[in-house]
Protein backbone atom coordinates (compact mmCIF):
# COMPACT_ATOMS: atom_id res chain seq x y z
CA UNK A 1 0.00 0.00 0.00
CA UNK A 2 1.41 3.45 -0.87
CA UNK A 3 2.00 5.81 1.99
CA UNK A 4 0.86 9.38 2.45
CA UNK A 5 3.95 10.71 0.72
CA UNK A 6 2.80 8.91 -2.40
CA UNK A 7 -0.44 10.86 -2.39
CA UNK A 8 1.57 14.05 -2.24
CA UNK A 9 3.65 13.02 -5.23
CA UNK A 10 1.41 14.75 -7.79
CA UNK A 11 2.05 18.12 -6.18
CA UNK A 12 5.81 17.58 -6.11
CA UNK A 13 6.26 18.46 -9.75
CA UNK A 14 8.82 21.30 -9.90
CA UNK A 15 6.50 23.40 -12.04
CA UNK A 16 3.86 23.39 -9.31
CA UNK A 17 6.11 25.03 -6.75
CA UNK A 18 6.01 28.45 -8.36
CA UNK A 19 2.54 28.36 -9.89
CA UNK A 20 0.94 31.81 -9.93
CA UNK A 21 -2.47 32.47 -11.41
CA UNK A 22 -2.01 34.51 -14.58
CA UNK A 23 -4.99 36.65 -13.64
CA UNK A 24 -3.13 37.70 -10.47
CA UNK A 25 -0.08 38.84 -12.39
CA UNK A 26 -2.33 40.63 -14.86
CA UNK A 27 -4.17 42.45 -12.06
CA UNK A 28 -0.87 43.51 -10.48
CA UNK A 29 0.47 44.75 -13.83
CA UNK A 30 -2.71 46.70 -14.61
CA UNK A 31 -2.72 48.28 -11.15
CA UNK A 32 0.89 49.40 -11.52
CA UNK A 33 0.27 50.87 -14.99
CA UNK A 34 -2.93 52.69 -14.01
CA UNK A 35 -1.47 54.13 -10.81
CA UNK A 36 1.71 55.19 -12.61
CA UNK A 37 -0.46 57.21 -14.98
CA UNK A 38 -2.70 58.67 -12.29
CA UNK A 39 0.00 59.59 -9.78
CA UNK A 40 3.43 61.12 -10.58
CA UNK A 41 4.73 59.87 -7.22
CA UNK A 42 3.95 56.20 -7.73
CA UNK A 43 7.00 55.20 -9.79
CA UNK A 44 9.71 56.01 -7.29
CA UNK A 45 12.08 53.88 -5.26
CA UNK A 46 10.89 55.38 -2.00
CA UNK A 47 7.27 54.63 -2.85
CA UNK A 48 8.06 51.04 -3.80
CA UNK A 49 9.79 50.61 -0.45
CA UNK A 50 6.74 52.11 1.21
CA UNK A 51 4.54 49.57 -0.59
CA UNK A 52 6.73 46.69 0.58
CA UNK A 53 6.78 48.10 4.11
CA UNK A 54 3.00 48.41 4.20
CA UNK A 55 2.66 44.93 2.71
CA UNK A 56 5.03 43.25 5.17
CA UNK A 57 2.55 42.79 8.03
CA UNK A 58 -0.33 41.68 5.79
CA UNK A 59 2.04 39.44 3.85
CA UNK A 60 3.24 37.59 6.95
CA UNK A 61 -0.38 37.08 8.01
CA UNK A 62 -1.21 35.81 4.53
CA UNK A 63 1.62 33.24 4.67
CA UNK A 64 0.01 31.71 7.74
CA UNK A 65 -3.43 31.83 6.15
CA UNK A 66 -2.05 30.00 3.11
CA UNK A 67 -1.16 26.90 5.11
CA UNK A 68 -4.57 26.78 6.81
CA UNK A 69 -6.59 27.40 3.64
CA UNK A 70 -4.46 24.87 1.75
CA UNK A 71 -5.86 22.26 4.16
CA UNK A 72 -9.44 23.48 3.56
CA UNK A 73 -9.51 25.50 6.78
CA UNK A 74 -10.00 29.17 7.59
CA UNK A 75 -8.60 31.50 10.26
CA UNK A 76 -10.67 34.59 10.98
CA UNK A 77 -8.75 35.41 14.16
CA UNK A 78 -5.53 36.56 12.47
CA UNK A 79 -5.98 40.31 13.05
CA UNK A 80 -7.05 39.95 16.66
CA UNK A 81 -4.22 37.54 17.45
CA UNK A 82 -1.84 40.06 15.89
CA UNK A 83 -3.11 42.75 18.26
CA UNK A 84 -3.00 40.52 21.34
CA UNK A 85 0.53 39.31 20.50
CA UNK A 86 1.80 42.86 20.23
CA UNK A 87 0.19 43.76 23.57
CA UNK A 88 1.70 40.75 25.37
CA UNK A 89 5.11 41.44 23.84
CA UNK A 90 5.02 45.10 24.90
CA UNK A 91 3.80 44.29 28.42
CA UNK A 92 6.47 41.64 28.94
CA UNK A 93 9.18 44.25 28.32
CA UNK A 94 7.62 47.42 29.70
CA UNK A 95 5.65 46.10 32.67
CA UNK A 96 7.55 42.95 33.65
CA UNK A 97 10.96 44.43 32.87
CA UNK A 98 12.13 41.44 30.82
CA UNK A 99 14.96 41.85 28.26
CA UNK A 100 13.94 42.57 24.67
CA UNK A 101 14.43 38.96 23.40
CA UNK A 102 11.58 37.94 25.70
CA UNK A 103 9.40 40.50 23.97
CA UNK A 104 9.98 38.72 20.67
CA UNK A 105 9.37 35.30 22.21
CA UNK A 106 6.22 36.57 23.93
CA UNK A 107 4.76 37.73 20.60
CA UNK A 108 5.50 34.44 18.85
CA UNK A 109 4.40 32.27 21.78
CA UNK A 110 1.12 34.18 22.21
CA UNK A 111 0.29 33.75 18.54
CA UNK A 112 1.25 30.07 18.57
CA UNK A 113 -0.85 29.45 21.70
CA UNK A 114 -3.93 31.07 20.17
CA UNK A 115 -3.43 29.06 17.00
CA UNK A 116 -3.02 25.84 18.96
CA UNK A 117 -6.29 26.49 20.79
CA UNK A 118 -7.97 27.07 17.43
CA UNK A 119 -6.54 23.83 16.10
CA UNK A 120 -7.50 21.75 19.14
CA UNK A 121 -11.08 23.02 19.17
CA UNK A 122 -11.41 22.40 15.45
CA UNK A 123 -9.59 19.06 15.13
CA UNK A 124 -10.24 17.47 18.51
CA UNK A 125 -13.59 18.94 19.54
CA UNK A 126 -14.97 18.95 16.02
CA UNK A 127 -16.13 22.58 16.08
CA UNK A 128 -16.15 24.13 12.57
CA UNK A 129 -13.10 26.30 11.90
CA UNK A 130 -15.29 29.28 10.99
CA UNK A 131 -16.94 29.25 14.43
CA UNK A 132 -13.73 28.51 16.37
CA UNK A 133 -11.67 31.26 14.77
CA UNK A 134 -14.56 33.72 14.87
CA UNK A 135 -14.77 33.07 18.60
CA UNK A 136 -11.01 33.51 18.97
CA UNK A 137 -11.32 36.80 17.08
CA UNK A 138 -13.51 38.14 19.88
CA UNK A 139 -11.60 36.53 22.75
CA UNK A 140 -8.17 37.72 21.59
CA UNK A 141 -9.38 41.26 20.90
CA UNK A 142 -11.19 41.45 24.22
CA UNK A 143 -8.22 40.05 26.16
CA UNK A 144 -5.91 42.63 24.62
CA UNK A 145 -8.27 45.41 25.69
CA UNK A 146 -8.55 43.97 29.21
CA UNK A 147 -4.77 43.70 29.65
CA UNK A 148 -4.24 47.32 28.64
CA UNK A 149 -7.52 48.88 29.77
CA UNK A 150 -7.90 49.91 26.17
CA UNK A 151 -4.76 52.10 26.26
CA UNK A 152 -1.76 51.30 24.02
CA UNK A 153 1.50 50.38 25.76
CA UNK A 154 4.02 52.92 24.50
CA UNK A 155 7.81 53.14 24.71
CA UNK A 156 9.57 49.93 23.69
CA UNK A 157 13.18 48.84 23.91
CA UNK A 158 15.27 50.48 21.12
CA UNK A 159 16.17 47.05 19.70
CA UNK A 160 12.49 46.20 19.27
CA UNK A 161 11.84 49.58 17.69
CA UNK A 162 14.68 48.92 15.24
CA UNK A 163 12.92 45.74 14.10
CA UNK A 164 10.03 47.87 12.95
CA UNK A 165 11.73 51.11 11.97
CA UNK A 166 15.33 50.22 11.15
CA UNK A 167 16.63 50.40 7.57
CA UNK A 168 19.78 48.30 7.08
CA UNK A 169 21.30 49.20 3.71
CA UNK A 170 18.28 51.46 3.13
CA UNK A 171 15.78 48.58 3.17
CA UNK A 172 13.11 48.62 5.91
CA UNK A 173 13.73 45.79 8.37
CA UNK A 174 10.11 44.53 8.20
CA UNK A 175 10.55 44.06 4.45
CA UNK A 176 13.57 41.85 5.08
CA UNK A 177 11.58 39.81 7.59
CA UNK A 178 8.67 39.59 5.13
CA UNK A 179 10.83 38.27 2.29
CA UNK A 180 12.89 35.88 4.44
CA UNK A 181 9.75 34.49 6.04
CA UNK A 182 8.29 33.99 2.59
CA UNK A 183 11.35 32.02 1.54
CA UNK A 184 11.13 29.75 4.56
CA UNK A 185 7.36 29.32 4.17
CA UNK A 186 7.79 28.45 0.49
CA UNK A 187 10.36 25.77 1.34
CA UNK A 188 8.10 24.27 4.01
CA UNK A 189 5.01 24.19 1.80
CA UNK A 190 6.69 23.01 -1.39
CA UNK A 191 9.49 20.73 -0.20
CA UNK A 192 8.58 19.23 3.16
CA UNK A 193 6.19 16.48 4.19
CA UNK A 194 4.43 18.95 6.50
CA UNK A 195 3.51 21.16 3.54
CA UNK A 196 2.58 18.22 1.32
CA UNK A 197 0.26 16.81 3.94
CA UNK A 198 -1.51 20.16 4.23
CA UNK A 199 -2.25 20.07 0.49
CA UNK A 200 -3.26 16.41 0.61
CA UNK A 201 -5.74 17.03 3.44
CA UNK A 202 -7.24 19.97 1.57
CA UNK A 203 -7.56 17.93 -1.62
CA UNK A 204 -9.07 14.78 -0.11
CA UNK A 205 -9.18 14.39 3.66
CA UNK A 206 -10.70 10.92 3.49
CA UNK A 207 -7.91 9.64 1.27
CA UNK A 208 -5.34 11.27 3.53
CA UNK A 209 -6.75 9.41 6.53
CA UNK A 210 -6.77 6.15 4.59
CA UNK A 211 -3.13 6.60 3.70
CA UNK A 212 -2.07 7.13 7.31
CA UNK A 213 -1.87 10.91 7.64
CA UNK A 214 -2.66 12.00 11.20
CA UNK A 215 -5.16 14.61 10.11
CA UNK A 216 -6.06 15.92 13.56
CA UNK A 217 -2.44 16.40 14.57
CA UNK A 218 -1.69 18.05 11.23
CA UNK A 219 -4.58 20.49 11.60
CA UNK A 220 -3.49 21.50 15.09
CA UNK A 221 0.03 22.10 13.79
CA UNK A 222 -1.27 24.15 10.84
CA UNK A 223 -3.33 26.43 13.08
CA UNK A 224 -0.41 26.76 15.49
CA UNK A 225 1.79 27.83 12.57
CA UNK A 226 -0.84 30.32 11.41
CA UNK A 227 -1.03 31.72 14.93
CA UNK A 228 2.75 32.02 15.17
CA UNK A 229 2.76 33.92 11.87
CA UNK A 230 0.14 36.25 13.36
CA UNK A 231 2.43 36.64 16.37
CA UNK A 232 5.32 37.57 14.07
CA UNK A 233 3.07 40.07 12.31
CA UNK A 234 2.11 41.42 15.73
CA UNK A 235 5.80 41.88 16.54
CA UNK A 236 6.34 43.84 13.31
CA UNK A 237 3.24 45.96 13.91
CA UNK A 238 4.24 46.63 17.53
CA UNK A 239 7.79 47.55 16.53
CA UNK A 240 6.66 49.84 13.70
CA UNK A 241 4.28 51.80 15.93
CA UNK A 242 6.51 51.61 19.04
CA UNK A 243 3.49 50.44 21.00
CA UNK A 244 1.45 47.41 21.96
CA UNK A 245 -1.92 48.49 20.58
CA UNK A 246 -4.94 46.34 21.57
CA UNK A 247 -6.78 47.61 18.48
CA UNK A 248 -3.88 46.73 16.17
CA UNK A 249 -4.66 44.54 13.18
CA UNK A 250 -8.35 45.45 13.06
CA UNK A 251 -9.87 43.76 9.97
CA UNK A 252 -6.43 42.63 8.83
CA UNK A 253 -7.70 39.06 8.53
CA UNK A 254 -9.94 40.13 5.65
CA UNK A 255 -7.04 41.65 3.73
CA UNK A 256 -4.76 38.68 4.43
CA UNK A 257 -7.31 36.11 3.28
CA UNK A 258 -8.04 38.20 0.18
CA UNK A 259 -4.31 38.30 -0.65
CA UNK A 260 -4.08 34.53 -0.20
CA UNK A 261 -6.96 33.79 -2.55
CA UNK A 262 -5.80 36.39 -5.07
CA UNK A 263 -2.47 34.57 -5.19
CA UNK A 264 -4.14 31.37 -6.37
CA UNK A 265 -4.74 29.43 -3.18
CA UNK A 266 -7.92 27.40 -3.55
CA UNK A 267 -10.49 28.59 -1.00
CA UNK A 268 -11.58 24.98 -0.53
CA UNK A 269 -8.07 23.55 -0.15
CA UNK A 270 -5.72 21.37 -2.14
CA UNK A 271 -3.87 24.07 -4.07
CA UNK A 272 -1.57 26.78 -2.73
CA UNK A 273 1.78 28.45 -3.32
CA UNK A 274 3.59 30.95 -1.14
CA UNK A 275 4.93 32.76 -4.20
CA UNK A 276 1.34 33.28 -5.33
CA UNK A 277 0.43 34.60 -1.89
CA UNK A 278 3.30 37.08 -2.11
CA UNK A 279 1.89 38.35 -5.43
CA UNK A 280 -1.56 38.60 -3.85
CA UNK A 281 -0.16 40.56 -0.91
CA UNK A 282 1.58 42.93 -3.32
CA UNK A 283 -1.70 43.49 -5.15
CA UNK A 284 -3.34 44.53 -1.89
CA UNK A 285 -0.33 46.69 -0.98
CA UNK A 286 -0.24 48.44 -4.36
CA UNK A 287 -4.01 48.98 -4.26
CA UNK A 288 -3.96 50.57 -0.81
CA UNK A 289 -0.88 52.65 -1.62
CA UNK A 290 -2.44 53.92 -4.82
CA UNK A 291 -5.69 54.83 -3.11
CA UNK A 292 -3.73 56.72 -0.47
CA UNK A 293 -1.75 58.60 -3.12
CA UNK A 294 -5.01 59.52 -4.82
CA UNK A 295 -6.40 60.71 -1.45
CA UNK A 296 -9.29 58.25 -1.55
CA UNK A 297 -11.24 58.07 1.71
CA UNK A 298 -10.52 55.11 3.98
CA UNK A 299 -14.23 54.28 3.84
CA UNK A 300 -14.00 53.68 0.11
CA UNK A 301 -10.79 51.71 0.64
CA UNK A 302 -12.69 49.24 2.82
CA UNK A 303 -15.27 48.92 0.05
CA UNK A 304 -12.49 48.26 -2.45
CA UNK A 305 -10.96 45.51 -0.31
CA UNK A 306 -14.36 43.82 0.03
CA UNK A 307 -14.92 44.04 -3.72
CA UNK A 308 -11.48 42.57 -4.41
CA UNK A 309 -12.24 39.66 -2.06
CA UNK A 310 -15.41 38.85 -4.02
CA UNK A 311 -13.43 39.14 -7.27
CA UNK A 312 -10.75 36.80 -5.95
CA UNK A 313 -13.30 34.14 -4.96
CA UNK A 314 -15.00 34.47 -8.34
CA UNK A 315 -11.69 33.97 -10.15
CA UNK A 316 -11.05 30.92 -7.98
CA UNK A 317 -14.42 29.48 -8.93
CA UNK A 318 -13.77 30.14 -12.62
CA UNK A 319 -10.43 28.35 -12.44
CA UNK A 320 -11.96 25.37 -10.65
CA UNK A 321 -14.68 25.13 -13.31
CA UNK A 322 -12.08 25.21 -16.09
CA UNK A 323 -10.01 22.51 -14.36
CA UNK A 324 -13.00 20.15 -14.28
CA UNK A 325 -13.58 20.41 -18.02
Amino acid sequence: MPDAAAIAAPVRRPGMRFVVRLESLAVLAVLVIVLAVLSPYFLSVSNFLNILLATSVIGVLAYGATFVIAAAGIDLSLGSVLGLSGVVGALSVNELGLPWPFGILACLATGALCGTVNGLLNARAGIPAFIVTLGMLGVARGLGLVLTNGVPVYGLDPVLVYIGQGRPAGVPFPVIVFLLTGGVAHFVLAYTRFGKYALVIGDNEGAARAMGVRVQRQRVALYALSGMMAGLAGLLFMARTNAGDPTGGLNYELTAITATILGGTNLFGGRATIFGTLIGALIMGVLQNGLNLLAVSSFYQQMAIGAVLVLAVWLDQVNRTRARR
